[in-house]
């Protein structure tokens, strides 16, 4: 789905017309269509450079500062690509923008192999539909490499705040509309989408509070200055673990392994909010179709690691991997869905 930080000004908050099935799984214009069309064309033998590569250390840009779910994933690429090629993978962590800082850069970068964008998929199918101009276009001028991991969202609220479940939050909301507030990563972020996705399907009013980043997000909900946040495990871990703050539900079908006792959404008493972030690496559109399989190959047995997996399991981040063909259907339905869903709503940054 995300930096409040750049100018916005305008928004419209989207009441009536996020689908449940849909939300944080993200989409792209009709060009991006034609251009991930071309992946669906099996890829056989690598070519002589990818036989070749990597020679010198790759650069693994996260779109986001240290800290959070991109971040970690991005190291956790890197350290496995560069056991498995002997080489070193640096991660530059480029925030900023909802991630158009870093994918630009890449998109910008040499197709050869040795610049790489791990990023959250919002900035990729969400961002284009956002604002009205773009330094590039990220579905064309990027190619899906590896569809890394997913990160259901949870609800989460001020451990001093008087409610001990969903329902009763819902009600205290209910009870006072409008005098709740949400905070969120930023204007047209995953976390602004879920939350009010969240507030329209439990029929409340909540009060959106956006900031530049997850991190502040997070000071000022412990601090109560704001009443919930729905972001991934990983942000809020160490909190919950303390107390600071407390998980209402997780907005997936099923429970996380991380938090056994937490109820899905469905179980604590509103169905139908389901939200998974997915994250994934991409590299250059020209970036060779051999070199792509490769990373593809590599990534996939990094995350079948059975440390690797658990590690990310513990954190509330569930493995997804598959073909680079996969990934980019993905891609292109979210973008399509996200298309429907912006549109309608009327959301604009500008």
């Amino acid at each position: 789905m995300r930096n409040a930080g750049r100018g916005m000004r305008k928004t419209t908050l989207i009441r009536d017309v996020i689908k449940p099935s849909s939300l944080i799984q993200l989409v792209l214009p009709s060009t991006a269509i034609v251009a991930f069309a071309a992946l669906a064309i099996p890829m056989t033998n690598p070519s002589a450079m990818a036989q070749n590569y990597p020679t010198r250390p790759i650069r693994m840009v996260a779109a986001t500062s240290p800290g959070g779910i991109t971040d970690h994933l991005a190291r956790v690429a890197a350290a496995g690509l560069g056991s498995a090629f002997g080489q070193t993978v640096v991660v530059d962590n480029r925030p900023g923008a909802t991630g158009t800082v870093a994918v630009d850069l890449v998109a910008k970068s040499s197709a050869d192999g040795y610049t790489l964008l791990m990023v959250a998929g919002g900035n990729i199918v969400i961002t284009p539909y956002l604002y009205r101009s773009l330094p590039v276009d990220p579905v064309n001028a990027l190619i899906p490499v590896f569809n890394m991991a997913g990160a259901p969202q949870l609800l989460v609220v001020p451990g001093a705040l008087p409610v001990k479940d969903l329902r009763e939050f819902i009600a205290l909301a209910k009870a006072s509309p409008g005098a709740l507030n949400y905070a969120s990563a930023g204007l047209g972020s995953t976390t602004h989408l879920a939350a009010d996705h969240f507030a329209r399907l439990a029929g409340v009013q909540l009060a959106h509070v956006p900031y530049k980043g997850v991190g502040p997000a997070l000071a000022d909900l412990i601090a109560g200055r704001v009443q919930m946040l729905s972001v991934g495990l990983g942000p809020v871990q160490a909190q919950l673990k303390s107390g600071a703050l407390k998980a209402l539900a997780v907005a997936s079908k099923k429970r996380l392994g991380a938090l056994a006792d937490l109820p899905t959404s469905a179980e604590a008493g509103l169905p139908g909010y389901e939200m998974t972030t997915w994250f994934g690496v991409f590299a250059p559109r020209a970036t060779s179709a051999g070199i792509v399989k490769l990373l593809n190959a590599r990534l996939q047995a990094v995350i079948d690691d059975p440390r690797t997996r658990k590690s990310l399991l513990d954190a509330g981040i569930e493995p997804i991997g598959g073909s680079m063909q996969t990934f980019a259907e993905r891609v292109r339905s979210d973008y399509r869905e996200w298309g429907r869903v912006i549109k309608a709503s009327g959301v604009k940054l500008e």
